[in-house]
């Protein structure tokens, strides 16, 4: 069937006559009806009655009617899709992110993007990594960051970052003042950890054990950005990731190397589907960018 065909049969059901489809479609009326005797053929069955000179839609040409405007439906869809793609520079963009790099790292990536992109939104959320992780999978989302820990099945994934984890502390700490923390150095010492779950969590009770230390735990939270607020509050002294910390979000804190070295590892997520807009690409790029300025900060 040819698409001007089922043009010119939409036309007729919209407009009740050949003459108004004819001055819709700005065509001729012998035109029309050609196009009509045409798509009658190649169907089978008559899609209209003629009476009286008039078109009168017969019972078939009801039911098909209701197909065709099925059909245009997902056109308009597809055209209006494909002029969003086209435009590159608007629409939107869906950012998740884990709250290691959710409040440091990232915000860099948007500010970047949005001086280059003023005209698209972003939608952006901070959420646990099982959750960027189910956001990213179900197409929810564009892009995702998480930790290493999640189950990587059903998305596309990649090391984005492997930083090194630092203890965060008061300054008045009395191990503020050295170059380098060491397990002995929290023997006993009030502890801020990470989730049990967490990767570094796991390697740090493996660095406690190989060490026969036993720091006291205060609290257990997935959110580095919390550990280092406690911290700062006097509450002990945790590892978090150095992204919790850039740009100096959080006053009255000091940060310092951990060792053995501990590091951080998280991924970039994509869905399955593996498609890359030219939106999707520039803001991973700024990801990447904002993440090697961060590393040449530490």
């Amino acid at each position: 069937m040819n698409p001007r065909d089922i043009d010119v049969f939409n036309a007729i059901m919209i407009t009740g006559g050949a003459g108004a489809a004819a001055t819709l479609l700005d065509t001729s009326q012998p035109a029309i009806s050609r196009s009509l005797t045409k798509l009658e053929s190649e169907l089978g069955f008559n899609l209209f009655d003629r009476i009286r000179g008039r078109l009168v839609p017969t019972r078939e040409g009801e039911l098909f009617h209701t197909e065709v405007k099925a059909n245009l439906v997902g056109l308009d869809r597809l055209r209006l899709r494909a002029a969003q793609i086209k435009e590159v520079g608007t629409g939107t963009i869906r950012v998740a992110s884990l709250s290691a790099l959710g409040h440091g790292l990232v915000p860099r990536a948007i500010v970047a993007f949005s001086n280059k992109h003023p005209q698209v939104r972003i939608s952006y959320q901070v959420r646990t990594s099982n959750v960027v992780r189910d956001l990213v999978a179900s197409g929810s989302f564009d892009i995702g960051l998480a930790a290493d820990e999640i189950d990587t099945t059903g998305v596309l994934h990649s090391i984005f970052t492997t930083p090194r984890a630092v203890c965060v502390m008061p300054k008045n700490h009395r191990l503020a003042r050295k170059p380098v923390v060491t397990p002995a150095d929290l023997d006993d010492e009030a502890f801020l950890a990470l989730s049990p779950e967490d990767t570094v969590r796991l390697a740090m009770n493996r660095i406690f054990a190989e060490h026969r230390v036993r720091p006291r735990i205060l609290i257990e939270t997935p959110y580095g950005l919390t550990i280092a607020i406690l911290a700062a509050k006097g509450m002990g002294i945790g590892l978090v990731n150095p992204s919790v910390i850039a740009d100096r979000m959080i006053d009255s804190i000091v940060a310092k190397p951990f060792e053995p070295a501990v590091h951080f590892r998280a991924l970039i997520l994509r869905p399955p589907d593996g498609i890359n807009s030219t939106l999707t690409t520039d803001f991973i790029a700024e990801l990447y960018a904002a993440r090697n300025v961060l590393s040449s900060e530490d």
